[in-house]
């Protein structure tokens, strides 16, 4: 009897009908209370990272490209400011709501849609920080690896399968440009600029708009290169909204290499000279890395169909030549 029943299980195991480890069930990627001091931890470590502008501190706890913005920037002021932050104003949440989406297998993630005392609400409302919690297994720590702030009126309602969010898999055709392409087509948009996917905006049609006029100045040519990014933490990440489309969160990286004329030099500041390597004497290339929150409308919307919310960039590493 116990070798049949061992039999039964491992055919339904192999099946992937069940399974002892939890690669094929839907589990929720955190309980709210993990969330809770998931959020805790990072702003702690965030907190002393900030005030000592020291970048150990909370390497712990941000990832991808949220991460990589942060710790180049704490490098960055850790040169220009070596004493550390002299403004420092603890960062505080509160009004936190958590999106916890059911998936299976890792890497799993979560929302934190939350109020922050780093800005000033104004305008069209308050303003909400969405922090992306990102881990790859059981036995790691929960880090930050998207950023994005928004107007609480543009937080998409988003779909609820029995009390939980819906992730949205790169490869999905449910939303009109699937996640896991979407770096690869904003891309080719900044790029060529044909019309596509992507709805004029700040971060599309004005963007393209605002290189080609600092392409060409007198004395000074500027050149960018996009790349798409998906490696590791830096993998798009979706949620299903109520209307069928998706939330996404992607990255993507830039090169902005600017050359002088004969006998001029680029101008750098000096929290750029902080992370640069070579000397400058009439090129100087920035690497940016850029994170954006994109709302995709459900398949079907050819024209329009992505609306890039916010885009958070910061530069990580710079080269004079």
């Amino acid at each position: 009897m116990l070798a049949a029943a061992a039999a039964a299980l491992l055919t339904l195991t192999t099946s992937g009908c069940v399974t002892v480890h939890g690669e094929s069930a839907l589990i929720p990627a955190a309980t709210p209370a993990e969330a809770e001091q998931a959020l805790k931890d990072f702003a702690v470590a965030f907190n002393a990272a900030d005030k000592a502008y020291d970048p150990t501190r909370d390497a712990g706890r941000v990832t991808g490209p949220f991460g990589e913005i942060n710790q180049a920037g704490l490098r960055s002021r850790k040169v220009t400011s070596p004493n550390g932050n002299a403004n420092h104003r603890p960062l505080e949440f509160t009004d936190t709501k958590f999106v916890i989406p059911r998936k299976a297998g890792w890497p799993r993630f979560f929302l934190a849609d939350t109020d922050s005392n780093r800005d000033t609400d104004q305008g069209a409302g308050d303003n909400r920080w969405l922090l992306v919690f990102v881990r790859d297994s059981a036995a790691q720590q929960w880090k930050a690896a998207y950023l994005s702030i928004m107007t609480a009126d543009r937080v998409p309602a988003f779909r609820q399968d029995q009390g939980y969010a819906v992730p949205v898999a790169a490869t999905s055709t449910e939303a009109a440009v699937a996640p896991g392409v979407l770096g690869e087509r904003y891309v080719a948009f900044l790029k060529d600029g044909q019309p596509g996917p992507f709805a004029p905006g700040t971060h599309t049609t004005l963007w393209r708009d605002q290189r080609k006029k600092a392409a060409t100045r007198t004395g000074l040519v500027t050149q960018y290169v996009d790349q798409a990014e998906s490696r590791g933490d830096f993998a798009p990440l979706a949620l299903a909204t109520e209307d069928g489309g998706a939330l996404v969160f992607f990255a993507t990286r830039y090169y902005e290499r600017q050359t002088a004329a004969a006998g001029y030099r680029p101008k750098v500041g000096q929290d750029v000279k902080a992370l640069m390597t070579g000397e400058v004497k009439n090129t100087v290339t920035k690497r940016w890395v850029s994170s954006q929150t994109a709302l995709v409308k459900p398949a079907g919307a050819e024209r329009g169909g992505v609306t890039v919310l916010t885009r958070l960039q910061g530069v990580t590493a710079a080269e004079g030549s």
